[in-house]
């Protein structure tokens, strides 16, 4: 009766609305002490000494998004796909600046489409579809480096263990059942296929894919503890527990898809966690610098999609 009772309130739960509720939230919560502190804050950059390293913070979100592409083309090539010969890593490239399109969903269709036309729409989704937790569980893997002595350090761990083939196969399988079964309710025509013929995952875990995942996040986690220290030059605060706060918050941002590239979300949820352990005039610049040089990354890199996107439609 209560397992009923659950799943009924489950259902009835708005999460689309919740998830927005979040975002707004996160926003309001950085907001708020932004202003409250912004006699204290200071955005003035010496370029002239410290241009260099703006420019090596730059280049390591460059890096990191060559290796977020790399990564997923080797996540196809582990579900079976290893034969594709046009470039995955150069589309993922360029349509990564769709993720601050409002919805921050789109670059996962754009894609999905790509790959679909080059392979099968089974492995397009469910390739596309999983990426985001290789990055979750590579940026829990990360944290826990720092809370090893943690209770919570083995619960950073459990995501990693799913990522299997035997378990991700199985979930792949119940998920191609119920959409089977929906569309059969449906009385939809559909294409008979056997499921194993489209997705074959070649080994038991996918090493080289999530290796390259955790080259991801560490870059992204460089690109940001250079802003930290132009701000900082005491550098009196332990890389690991600014890796723990970044891997943590940067996770958050990652599963609130309302939150376009996790904005908001990952400023104020790593003003949060930081508390009063580290001064607001230090962390407001380190995040605004940071979120200003990766998203200039993923424009600079984007905009040759988004120029031919905007001369198709004129």
């Amino acid at each position: 009766m209560q397992k009923i009772y659950f799943i009924n309130l489950l259902k009835n739960i708005n999460f689309v609305i919740l998830k927005k509720l979040f975002f707004l939230l996160s926003i309001s919560y950085f907001s708020f002490y932004f202003f409250k502190n912004f006699d204290q804050i200071s955005l003035n950059i010496d370029f002239a000494r410290n241009g260099n390293y703006i420019f090596l913070s730059f280049s390591f979100c460059i890096f990191s998004i060559y290796f977020n592409a790399l990564a997923w083309k080797n996540i196809v090539a582990w579900f079976g796909e290893t034969k594709i010969k046009k470039s995955l890593i150069s589309f993922y490239v360029l349509t990564n600046i769709l993720k601050y399109v409002p919805g921050g969903i789109w670059h996962f269709f754009e894609r999905y489409n790509f790959l679909k036309d080059i392979s099968n729409p089974q492995l397009a989704f469910y390739s596309t579809l999983i990426e985001p937790y290789f990055m979750l569980c590579a940026s829990f893997l990360l944290a826990s480096v720092g809370m090893i002595f943690s209770p919570f350090y083995f619960l950073l761990l459990i995501p990693l263990i799913f990522l299997n083939r035997k378990l991700i196969f199985h979930i792949l399988e119940r998920l191609e059942t119920l959409k089977g079964k929906t569309i059969k309710s449906l009385k939809i025509k559909n294409e008979k296929y056997r499921f194993e013929e489209r997705i074959k995952i070649i080994s038991f875990f996918p090493t080289r894919a999530f290796l390259i995942e955790i080259l991801f996040v560490l870059s992204k986690f460089i690109g940001f503890i250079i802003c930290f220290y132009i701000v900082n030059l005491d550098n009196q605060y332990s890389i690991f527990y600014l890796l723990v706060i970044f891997c943590l918050s940067w996770a958050i941002g990652l599963i609130v898809p309302t939150a376009p590239g996790g904005v908001g979300v990952f400023e104020a949820c790593f003003l949060f966690f930081c508390g009063k352990n580290i001064p607001h005039n230090i962390i407001f610049p380190s995040l605004i610098y940071f979120r200003l040089i990766s998203t200039s990354a993923d424009l600079f890199l984007g905009l040759p999609f988004l120029l031919r996107k905007f001369l198709k439609k004129i």
